[in-house]
């Protein structure tokens, strides 16, 4: 039987069980992130981390998801209330769906039923993990415009331009996967990688899509729209208590969702690795093991991000725009081309796959560095405004800044009608005394 047979064969009780350990997921590793995240960061700069809660620091993570949610709620008097509260579902819900297409392992026994480890098989389940990944932006434009502050709007707006930026480059990354496997389901994509990796045998496809999935989960060094050291703190700067903590669900959980998804299309998903997977004729790619492998493999690309954010410093937004759209996006369409030319290669010819890849690889590593290091020729411009700050536009000289804001207004407004109430109820105690003399 199909994995698809096998998941329409399940009945209501192991679907129910499926879909609770899927949304568990994401919260119970996203406490075990936030501490891992902090302790390595912590010795990778030679700093201590969390050392005061629980044994090592270990349960400093609870401790946070505990305080949270008791923290008092201050809601900025300007903020659109119905959006403001609605703003973090929309970010924290599309990113739990997204693990239900992830198959984490083979055919199992779960109390006697035979099935696959997996809630749903769709024929489209790379679309389904991609919305997933993407809707969470609506989340994050909507808390910043809600908030009725200036810097949660540019850092929503920041959010938006970033993930069109790298979506496209994502989904070109998928293409040549979809094209291999012949397939957009993710358990026959796992499947088709039983005679090689796609890790290797499309490697620029992998850079192009771990690049994205950092880009795409806000992460350090591409962590703009929520940079402190420009925009105050993003996005959420006007959230706290539990709605804040929702925010950092949905980042941790889309990290661990891009991972998972990474270790699907290229890492041979539950499948054991070379060495392993030959003892015992595959013994170790069948029953529960497979689910080891799985997870072990994400934790590897887990912790890139961690180490990342370590290493790094942030990039300048305009660098950030010209990663993605002058080199991830370019070198995503050129690897298509280099891909279908090998597709039409093979079917006519003898030359192996292999060969043609790297050739075309090789290619394209010269042009993006050529492109890279290349320096720009600029065409000045006679109406062009003048260009000062050592060679950075800065704002015309003759900004204008308003005189007031929608929150001073109403503050405005707002004393303005407690002076009229004092002032009424002062004469109106006046009368009664000049009345009692």
């Amino acid at each position: 039987m199909t994995r698809a047979e096998l998941l329409a064969d399940d009945p209501l009780w192991l679907i129910l069980l499926k879909a609770v350990v899927l949304m568990l997921i994401g919260p119970i590793m996203t406490v075990g992130l936030i501490l891992a995240d902090r302790k390595i960061i912590g010795r990778m700069q030679n700093r201590p981390g969390p050392n005061r809660v629980g044994p090592y620091g270990m349960l400093q993570s609870i401790a946070d998801a505990i305080k949270l949610p008791f923290k008092e709620q201050v809601i900025p008097d300007t903020a659109d209330r119905k959006v403001y509260f609605l703003a973090p579902v929309i970010a924290v819900v599309p990113a739990l769906i997204g693990l239900a297409a992830i198959p984490f392992g083979p055919e199992v026994s779960i109390f006697g039923e035979r099935t696959v480890l997996q809630l749903v098989e769709l024929p489209v389940g790379v679309l389904l993990v991609l919305a997933g990944a993407s809707i969470g932006v609506f989340g994050i434009v909507l808390a910043g415009w809600s908030s009725g502050s200036p810097y949660p709007l540019l850092g929503g707006m920041r959010s938006a331009a970033q993930v069109i930026s790298y979506e496209i480059a994502m989904g070109l990354s998928i293409v040549g996967v979809a094209l291999y496997a012949q397939s957009l389901a993710t358990g026959q994509i796992v499947d088709a990688q039983r005679s090689g990796w796609y890790f290797y045998l499309l490697l620029p496809s992998f850079v192009i899509y771990v690049i994205s999935m950092v880009g795409e989960t806000n992460r350090a060094p591409f962590d703009l729209p929520e940079a402190e050291s420009e925009l105050v703190g993003g996005f959420h700067t006007e959230y706290n208590s539990m709605k804040f903590a929702m925010f950092f669900l949905a980042e941790y959980t889309n990290m661990v969702i891009v991972s998972a998804f990474a270790t699907t299309l290229f890492l041979g998903g539950w499948m054991a690795p070379w060495p392993l997977s030959a003892i015992g004729g595959g013994v170790l790619n069948t029953g529960w093991w497979p689910v080891l492998w799985f997870f072990g493999k994400m934790f590897i690309l887990l912790f890139g991000f961690i180490w990342l954010r370590a290493t790094l410093p942030r990039f300048r937004y305009d660098q950030f725009m010209k990663l993605g759209w002058k080199v991830l996006v370019p070198a995503a369409l050129g690897w298509l081309v280099l891909i279908a030319a090998v597709r039409a290669i093979r079917n006519q010819g003898n030359v192996s796959t292999g060969q043609i890849l790297v050739i075309g690889g090789i290619a394209i590593v010269v042009i993006v560095l050529l492109s890279l290091l290349l320096p720009e020729r600029r065409v000045p411009d006679e109406d062009s405004v003048p260009i000062t700050g050592g060679g950075y536009p800065v704002p015309p000289l003759d900004l204008k800044v308003p005189e007031t804001t929608p929150r001073r207004k109403a503050l405005k407004a707002k004393a303005k009608s407690a002076t009229k109430r004092t002032a009424a109820l002062t004469s109106a105690k006046e009368g009664s005394d000049d009345g009692n003399v």
